[in-house]
């Protein structure tokens, strides 16, 4: 139960709508303890006193009875229900603001699929057991506490046949309670298996098709789905056995109760009213018992999908804001490399001792091989990456000590391999300002060379671009990117060769407008066709993660050493240079 103390907070907020469906809950099952006593009464009518009168008045009661159980129970049934789904949707919401928290290296090491796994098969189990579980573990302990009680009355012989039925049961369940959860954590992990597969291929649908492996891809996911369908059935071999073992256990208990019973009728001991009240009662309690059983599995089943999910919710952030961050609302533009080491593997740098000053308002190209380590640098720039050894400077900073949301509001990312959102092509280029108004949203797109094409569209700024831009060819789709950081009007400027994907008709003005949108602008460019970065401030040359030349174009042509070497290269051969 330790699991489900961590889910208890999200019933704070509702606990007055809580306690008011715990009343109506109660008032319920006290109801139903009531209604064998009415059916004794009748019966007893019937046979013992044969009165038509009080037959009549004791069925008004038990209509009556009936009516306001049903109250109760509509009334508690929606409570608990909506209380149950508010509390999941908050979970869900905690869950997913969690994941936004965590670090680049949290997903280089989790798969989108088992993500999406836990987000949607785990918390539908924790839903269920939110739903349903509390509600009727309180309803199933009320009923059984008062119809004991009461069987104990009628008749304490008859009740401990019924108490000799519960140490076997509460054995039972805790031995295949704890099977079952095994179980079903086997379950969840291999479904969980099947859905990367499928986000895979679903993400990847172009090259699936290009190289034609849909039968491929079939069989792999059919050999995670094959296997979770024999995990279900190890499952179900458990989960199957309990249902008939307590129902013929109940059968059983009732037929001792009706033979003993009939005896002590026929002895005169008891009324067969009151035999027939007591055989009602310890159907009610038998009811009880077989739901604690049943519950406990189902609360193993939600104890595994909790844990699951809280592998996720307790991972902790690798990069948190500090303490007491340093709020840079106007910032100048100064970057400073000094000495910085990195690498996604603590055994293996990709960076080594890299150090470089940027002035406010300079425009610096990155240059360097593929697996240089040019991106690296961007990422430690966005500080998606802690920097193993070493500082990274704004205006004087440590980055670090930064607030990070202040601080990445004033920079603007336009990547070689554009990926928009699924909706509008207008929601997409506000991603850069939400509040921008109409006039700035268009001025954006014209600077960027998109307004023409966009009013070509089937609805303008409102067409639907699809599923990761689809529907929007690459030229297009980079359009959107440059508009969207022109709209975000940042200090400094980070373009991943954001011209690389248009046609020669629209490049010209493309760079144009980005020239313009640098103006005064500290920019960064990961350059993988030299031709266009001559007229940076400063070219720095990677090479193996370490800096081998600074300066000019002009200059490091003249020490023909390997930025010489590389343009030369890449102006007999216009394939572009590869990153790292």
């Amino acid at each position: 139960m330790k699991e489900f103390r961590k889910i208890l907070k999200y019933a704070k907020p509702y606990t007055k709508s809580l306690i008011f469906a715990f009343i109506c809950l109660t008032l319920t099952s006290l109801v139903n303890l009531v209604l064998p006593l009415i059916v004794r009464n009748m019966i007893n009518a019937v046979v013992v006193l044969k009165d038509s009168q009080v037959l009549d008045g004791h069925a008004w009661d038990l209509l009556f009875i009936i009516v306001l159980q049903a109250v109760f129970a509509v009334v508690h049934n929606y409570v608990f229900g909506f209380v149950g789904h508010r509390m999941t949707t908050d979970f869900r919401i905690e869950f997913f603001s969690h994941i936004q928290s965590l670090s680049l290296r949290f997903f280089q090491n989790h798969r989108v699929g088992e993500i999406l796994s836990r987000m949607s098969n785990d918390i539908s189990v924790i839903q269920n057991a939110l739903v349903t579980i509390p509600v009727a573990l309180l309803r199933q302990s009320i009923t059984l506490i008062g119809a004991m009680a009461i069987i104990l009355y009628l008749n304490w012989k008859l009740t401990g046949l019924i108490l000799l039925i519960l140490p076997p049961l509460m054995i039972f369940a805790r031995v295949f309670g704890k099977r079952l959860r095994l179980f079903s954590e086997k379950l969840q992990d291999q479904v969980a298996q099947a859905v990367v597969v499928l986000e895979e291929v679903a993400s990847s649908i172009k090259i699936v098709k290009s190289f034609t492996r849909e039968n491929y891809e079939r069989e792999r996911f059919t050999n995670q789905i094959e296997t979770a369908f024999e995990k279900a059935v190890d499952k179900l071999k458990i989960s199957s056995f309990f249902g008939p073992f307590i129902l013929g256990l109940t059968f059983l208990v009732s037929a001792v109760l009706i033979w003993y019973g009939g005896y002590q009728v026929m002895l005169g001991a008891t009324t067969p009213g009151e035999l027939a009240a007591f055989f009602l009662y310890a159907l009610i309690v038998a009811g009880p018992i077989g739901t604690f059983v049943r519950l406990y599995t189902q609360i193993q089943e939600a104890s595994g999908a909790i844990r699951r999910v809280y592998e996720i919710l307790d991972t902790q952030p690798a990069i948190e804001n500090p303490d007491n961050p340093i709020f840079l609302e106007n910032i100048s533009g100064r970057i400073q490399f000094d000495n910085v080491s990195f690498g996604y593997r603590e055994e293996s740098e990709i960076l080594h001792n890299i150090s470089f000053d940027v002035q406010p308002g300079q425009t610096v190209a990155l240059v360097g091989p593929s697996g240089a380590g040019k991106s690296t640098v961007i990422k430690l720039l966005h500080r998606f990456f802690e920097v193993s050894q070493g500082t990274i400077r704004l205006d004087g900073h440590n980055i670090q000590e930064l607030d990070r949301k202040t601080f990445l509001s004033q920079i603007a990312l336009v990547p070689q391999e554009t990926l928009l959102f699924g909706g509008t092509v207008k929601e997409n280029i506000l991603y850069g300002k939400l509040d921008a108004s109409e006039e700035e949203l268009k001025e954006a797109a014209k600077k960027a060379n998109a307004h023409d094409f966009i009013m070509e569209l089937e609805k303008g700024y409102e067409t639907i671009v699809g599923e990761k831009g689809a529907k929007l060819s690459g030229g297009e789709r980079q359009r959107i990117a440059i508009a969207r950081a022109i709209l975000k009007d940042p200090k400094i400027l980070v373009l991943d060769e954001a011209t690389s994907s248009l046609d020669n008709r629209s490049e010209a003005l493309i760079q144009e407008a980005v020239e313009t949108l640098m103006q005064n602008r500290t920019t960064f460019i990961v350059a993988h066709r030299l031709s266009t970065i001559h007229q940076a401030d400063q070219i720095i040359v990677l090479e193996k993660g370490r800096v081998v030349e600074i300066g000019q174009h002009e200059d490091l042509m003249n020490n023909k050493n390997l930025y010489y070497n590389l343009y030369k290269l890449k102006m007999q051969d216009p394939v572009t240079l590869g990153e790292k």
